[in-house]
């Protein structure tokens, strides 16, 4: 079992239960799975630059990436229908919360200049999205090997009823989140 699946099982989930009022365990907000995607462009044709994207996803996740298609052509962007768009990973379980440990612990204080994260990345719903300009904050990623810096979009899809609970859930997870912006 994960270090966090166990700390959240044990700790954090009785203490949201208390926290909010709950009957029971099962109301208590909990992380289902985490989606990575790295949007390539016009890259995603080069089969080059998508194998190497493709090593570098698989080497942060511990899990092979599907590669997505565009729905549709637009010739303003340059794209076609059906040609290679990113990647995408989907994580559950226990690969969810190694990945989480790893992000708040090792790669999310690599940042240059990091100051936190927005609280404008929760939706109605409760997930939360952000993204990293960077993929190389992973210790995984070689950076020597590495032809281009990436960034990549994260989603952490919560079971919540408010965002308030969701909010919650992230802070006793050690994440980050900053309250207002500053200038």
């Amino acid at each position: 079992m994960a270090r966090l699946k166990e700390i959240f099982s044990k700790e954090i989930k009785p203490n949201l239960k208390e926290k909010f009022g709950y009957k029971n365990l099962y109301m208590v907000p909990e992380i289902k799975k985490i989606v990575l995607n790295m949007g390539l462009g016009i890259d995603g044709n080069d089969s080059k630059i998508l194998k190497s994207s493709q090593e570098d996803l698989a080497a942060i996740t511990g899990q092979k990436p599907i590669i997505t298609k565009f729905k549709k052509s637009i010739s303003n962007f340059k794209t076609r229908k059906n040609t290679n768009a990113g990647l995408k990973v989907t994580l559950r379980k226990n690969k969810m919360y190694e990945f989480i440990d790893r992000l708040v612990n090792i790669a999310l204080p690599r940042i240059k200049d990091f100051r936190g994260l927005s609280l404008s990345g929760f939706d109605k719903f409760g997930n939360y999205t952000f993204g990293i300009k960077e993929h190389i904050i992973f210790p995984e990623v070689n950076f020597d090997k590495v032809d281009k810096i990436r960034g990549l979009d994260i989603t952490i899809v919560i079971k919540a009823k408010k965002k308030e609970d969701s909010y919650e859930l992230l802070k006793k997870f050690n994440f980050p989140l900053v309250n207002k912006r500053s200038n």
